[in-house]
């Protein structure tokens, strides 16, 4: 099961992205109407994944299906927080190549700037 926030950053004005839990088939359709909302809403992309516990393949399946479209429409999007063991799935796939990905929100505010 999987709950996600989104807020705008009173400081910053960033949309933020909080994703708590796990992503998987069932759960990934929550992180990808996540995920296009703030692209029609923002072009400067936070996405807290601190509280991730695990993705499945249909949640990495979200990040890849919308890099086109980040790039295409010059959104700043960051991805911050993964705990190690999602980290090496992002890496695995090759998706650390293939969005930003940064360690603290101090990282991913200054790599969205």
């Amino acid at each position: 099961m999987v709950n996600i926030e989104k807020q705008i950053d009173e400081q910053t004005g960033h949309y933020e992205i909080i994703v708590i839990g796990e992503v998987d088939a069932s759960s990934s359709i929550h992180l990808d109407e996540a995920l296009t909302t703030a692209m029609t809403e923002s072009k400067h992309i936070l996405v807290d994944l601190r509280g991730l516990d695990y993705i499945s393949s249909a949640g990495l399946g979200v990040f890849m299906s919308n890099i086109q479209e980040i790039e295409a429409e010059g959104i700043r999007f960051v991805l911050f927080g993964m705990k190690e063991k999602v980290f090496e799935v992002f890496e695995i796939l090759g998706l650390d190549q293939l969005l930003v990905i940064k360690k603290d929100k101090e990282e991913a505010l200054e790599a969205v700037k």
